[in-house]
């Protein structure tokens, strides 16, 4: 891999996010509370078929251990408890959370001509779970970096691509 400074002021500049709020947001900010037994969720986010539950770094722990419980009663959305992150690259291994990430470049796409995250995994399967059916999760992540996150650098979010190594 070819490493330049370049890389380390994208994986690791600051964001923020952007914090809008629905109705149906606020009833699942109460439920969180009320099956984690208190622990407060910092955002809420609504996408696709997900339903993203970002908690302080201190809470992950705690709150994922009612992860089980709450999928079984939500069932129609896949439902994720993410840390929140204030460094991008922190917050990309936060996304995929139970999956080996073997390495993450930053790459030039031949057909757009745009750069991107790429995340490499080791074995078919794993991307294929990073990646999701027909490729909903990925598609979601990144639609959540172009809606819901603020850069630091006022840039364009960089599309993720999810690979394995051969």
């Amino acid at each position: 891999m070819f490493y330049t400074i370049n890389n380390d002021l994208v994986f690791y500049q600051v964001i923020s996010y952007i914090k809008k709020y629905t109705n149906l947001q606020i009833m699942l900010y109460n439920y969180f509370i009320k099956k984690t037994y208190g622990i407060s969720p910092e955002l809420i986010i609504i996408l696709n078929n997900y339903i993203f539950f970002f908690v302080k770094n201190e809470n992950y722990f705690s709150s994922r251990t009612y992860l089980p419980l709450i999928r079984r009663e939500i069932k129609n959305k896949s439902v994720l408890i993410i840390r929140t992150e204030n460094i991008l690259i922190n917050l990309i291994f936060s996304l995929f959370p139970d999956l080996y990430i073997h390495d993450i470049k930053i790459e030039m796409n031949n057909k757009s001509g745009k750069r991107e995250i790429s995340i490499y995994f080791l074995f078919f399967k794993e991307r294929g779970l990073a990646v999701g059916v027909k490729g909903s999760y990925v598609k979601t992540i990144n639609e959540l970096f172009k809606n819901y996150i603020i850069f630091e650098n006022r840039n364009k979010p960089l599309e993720v691509r999810c690979k394995v190594i051969i």
